[in-house]
């Protein structure tokens, strides 16, 4: 059963029963980080890409594991930033592989958010463990990279078209590293034509954040 923990808005002065969050740790064990009862929460203004994430170390392993921050909308219509302790903001350094993968254990996607989410974690879960937002905005959706990689995330309600494939592949193919596309409502015909020619792998996400390969470079990177 999962903790919950009293938790008062500096907004409105309301308190609220907060469910701590668990994380899927690449050795199979959740990872739940420590809210600090202590601390005061923060009223979130104004979003950072590198403030989004907190490193937590898992007590079963060892490792140290990159997860979304946690937060808390309020009934007065603010989002908390809950306080944690024993974590570091920003990136985590390069862990170690898991000496055998368990399976993927995706985020439901309700959210634009959770599909970034649900992206970065499946990329962490591939071995990326660098997983940051990309410096370059793409026309549609949210980018993230990885050393060696940049991934298209498109949450929106729309096919994917051929321009977006090309401007991905044109935008990785400057930055001299490899692509991958990710979407909730799936591709147009000629995108997955224009991916097959270009080798940019294509991903499917469904709102139980399950991803699923579209085309042949994508089933090549998913472990066997």
């Amino acid at each position: 059963m999962a903790e919950s923990v009293p938790l008062r808005c500096p907004a409105c002065r309301r308190e609220q029963l907060y469910e701590v969050p668990s994380y899927p740790c690449a050795c199979g064990s959740p990872v739940v980080p420590e809210i600090d009862a202590s601390a005061v929460p923060a009223v979130l203004t104004q979003r950072v890409w590198d403030e989004e994430w907190v490193t937590v170390r898992c007590a079963a392993c060892g490792r140290d594991g990159q997860w979304p921050r946690p937060e808390s909308g309020c009934s007065c219509g603010v989002v908390l930033r809950v306080p944690v302790t024993g974590v570091t903001a920003g990136r985590s350094a390069s862990v170690r592989s898991a000496p055998a993968r368990p399976a993927f254990r995706p985020v439901a996607i309700r959210t634009a958010r959770d599909a970034v989410t649900d992206v970065a974690l499946y990329l962490r879960w591939l071995g990326h463990q660098d997983v940051r937002r990309a410096y370059r905005r793409q026309p549609n959706g949210v980018g993230l990279a990885a050393r060696a990689v940049l991934a298209q995330v498109d949450p929106g309600l729309r096919s994917v078209t051929p321009r977006d494939v090309e401007c991905l592949w044109l935008t990785a193919m400057t930055e001299s590293v490899g692509c991958v596309y990710f979407s909730l409502c799936g591709y147009m015909d000629e995108a997955q034509e224009s991916a097959d020619l270009l080798g940019v792998p294509l991903f499917l996400l469904d709102g139980s954040g399950t991803v699923r390969p579209v085309n042949g470079g994508a089933k090549g990177l998913c472990p066997p």
